[in-house]
């Protein structure tokens, strides 16, 4: 035994290296997907002008918000699934995923319902305008009709991931982004022959995209070869193994609720600024989900590298795995950084042609593009800890990082030094920092090996 240990610490690292990063383009390619749904609703309800632009915006928020149903159920979902295939157990690892499906389509169809029927008292509690609130409750109104679906398709893709399938995703990623595409096109604009819904047709584009989705997993699931095809056994609903898996994802659920509480209070002040300030930051949102992009895929390569080895008792290449992904996502995310800091003028340029909107935007863009390599740091590390199943450790240092440090500055910035709005934007790197020197420390420390999932 110590001798295979002394074995596999001096094994090159360069094989694990190639292995992170296998794992992670393709991961990284299906997020980018997945972002690109939202980013062309932006872009092309950005050529209706500022208001419809908000209005997505806050609607997307909501929707972010609503998202941690699929948060509460992923965590889960990849924890489990990796460890029982680490552990040789596939049959255990699809009946995690046929649940966690089950489990996701359920949540958010009670989520979608209420959300429906109040959404604009959802959006009118962002204290945006009148035409605000009526752009973004019809967008948000038609992103729930598809909720439900769009929750079981993450999961399946969270699943597959954990089992080490990153290309299937991928795939149909691909085909859902070319048919939003062309959806928001037909009923944004009124193109192919179809009635002109301006935001609204935005929202339904979206939802018919993830329904597609879904029915597109639900074909790979059944076909010969997938890396987890649950049979008629696994079909069964399992109220025991479903209290598991949100057992270990409720927490991340908890700090997505954090994050979104957080973000309407990080809004709430950039509103103080007015409407052009809250267009600008949803540009910058859009650009922030691109940028991290990266940080994703290695955080999901992460996350199958150290649940697979803890299930198969390599605890070392755990360890290993995760700071190669590290290493890999700091240095091509601070290269992105580079370039987003570059051609802020001109990201902001190609979402609205509003000169106060691009001046106010500019300067976030920047920022996100000096946080880039503590995002690395930041979303790398979350993955590994969810591999793990340390679902916990995260929930505080978010409070202490965003609650802390970005609405602490942003508040002191807007509201005691009555500073300009670049300074609530600088308040982003604050946080960044604190939440990723925190989890470096706890990744050294160890203690997420011994957790029990």
């Amino acid at each position: 035994m110590s001798s295979g240990v002394a074995a596999e610490a001096v094994e090159d690292p360069a094989p694990s290296r190639m292995h992170v990063w296998v794992l992670a383009w393709p991961a990284i390619l299906t997020f980018g997907l997945e972002s690109l749904v939202g980013l062309v609703d932006t872009l092309m309800v950005g050529r209706l002008g500022a208001q419809p632009l908000a209005g997505v915006g806050v609607g997307a928020q909501i929707l972010h918000g609503v998202h941690v149903v699929v948060i509460a159920v992923g965590g889960g979902t990849i924890a489990l699934v990796a460890r029982f295939v680490g552990a040789g157990a596939r049959h255990e690892a699809e009946r995690v995923l046929t649940q966690s499906i089950y489990a996701a389509a359920l949540l958010g169809a009670a989520i979608a319902l209420p959300m429906y029927y109040w959404a604009g008292e959802a959006v009118a509690a962002f204290g945006v305008d009148p035409v605000v609130v009526r752009e973004g409750a019809g967008y948000l109104r038609f992103l729930m009709i598809g909720l439900p679906c769009a929750a079981a398709f993450e999961i399946f893709a969270a699943a597959f991931r954990g089992a080490g399938d990153m290309r299937t995703p991928l795939l149909i990623g691909a085909i859902i982004n070319v048919f939003n595409v062309v959806a928001n096109y037909a009923l944004i604009f009124g193109g192919f022959g179809f009635s002109a819904m301006g935001a609204r047709g935005s929202g339904l584009a979206s939802s018919l995209a993830f329904t597609l989705g879904l029915l597109l997993a639900i074909v790979a699931m059944r076909r010969r070869g997938a890396v987890l095809r649950p049979g008629t056994g696994a079909l069964a609903f399992d109220v025991g193994l479903t209290r598991r898996i949100l057992r270990i994802g409720f927490p991340a659920a908890i700090e997505q609720c954090f994050l979104q509480v957080g973000f309407f209070f990080y809004l709430f002040i950039a509103s103080k600024y007015g409407t052009d300030a809250m267009a600008a930051y949803f540009i910058g949102v859009r650009v922030l989900a691109l940028s991290f992009l990266p940080g994703l895929g290695f955080g999901a390569a992460a996350s199958t590298i150290v649940g697979q080895s803890l299930g198969a008792g390599r605890g070392l290449e755990a360890q290993r795995g995760g700071w190669d992904a590290v290493r890999l996502a700091v240095f091509l995310m601070s290269g992105i950084g580079v370039v987003i800091f570059v051609t802020a003028e001109q990201i902001a340029g190609a979402f609205v042609d509003d000169a106060r909107v691009i001046a106010d935007a500019v300067p976030f863009i920047r920022v996100l593009a000096l946080a880039q390599p503590l995002m690395a740091l930041d979303f790398t590390l979350s993955g590994a800890l969810r591999g793990a199943g340390d679902t916990r450790y995260p929930l505080f240092v978010l409070i202490a990082g965003f609650y802390g440090a970005r609405l602490g500055c942003a508040y002191i910035a807007a509201y005691v030094l009555d500073l300009g709005l670049t300074w609530v934007w600088l308040s982003l790197l604050g946080d960044y920092a604190v939440r990723a020197t925190l989890k470096i420390l706890r990744f050294r420390g160890g203690r997420w090996q011994r957790v029990k999932v």
